[in-house]
């Protein structure tokens, strides 16, 4: 085992550890960092654009920019289906307002609460599996395959599902996403 340490996740959050201290939970902003990905949260679009010009101040003291490529705004709530104002860069760059959104492997929907969606998940935890099945195919046993399920394919479908309030019908569909594999092979 290598005794390296890889210190780019760590010189980022040294780096960017002011911008964290921009989030104000009383008037309900929060700033969410990990590695070089940043998820802004803000209880309306005025907040939402402040907290967004803030942060943008403090990465430019730092030589840093928002990709506005990479970034979007994604709206949850009662009022989900109204038009939102546009939020915009210093510079006049308009984010675009999507349906679903990807931060750190969790695929959040435009909904009336907090939701995850897990089609992407079902879709990685099918195509590992098949992979696995390709190559082992029939040579392997059942014991064998049913192993190989769990330890490689279980943890793709499985990953951070623990931060999404899964309902009944969304557990039902995972838990045939399972079933329907292995009663495949067996």
């Amino acid at each position: 085992m290598s005794d390296r340490v890889l210190l780019s996740p760590f010189l980022f959050g040294v780096y960017v550890d002011d911008i964290a201290k921009l989030q104000n939970n009383r008037i309900g902003t929060f700033i969410i960092l990990y590695a070089n990905d940043v998820l802004l949260l803000a209880r309306s679009v005025t907040t939402l654009q402040k907290l967004l010009s803030a942060c943008e101040q403090e990465f430019e003291s730092i030589d840093m920019a928002i990709n506005i490529k990479k970034s979007s705004c994604l709206h949850i709530g009662a009022i989900r289906d109204k038009l939102c104002s546009s939020i915009h860069t210093l510079n006049g760059r308009e984010f675009d307002w999507v349906n679903e959104v990807c931060y750190l492997g969790v695929h959040i929907v435009h909904f009336h609460k907090f939701t995850c969606s897990v089609d992407q998940a079902k879709w990685s935890f099918y195509r590992a599996a098949n992979t696995i099945f390709a190559k082992v195919g029939r040579l392997a046993s059942e014991e064998v395959m049913v192993q190989l399920l769990k330890q490689k394919c279980l943890p793709i479908l499985l990953y951070a599902l623990d931060v999404c309030n899964l309902n009944k019908r969304t557990m039902q569909s995972l838990d045939f996403t399972i079933n329907r594999f292995f009663y495949e092979i067996i």
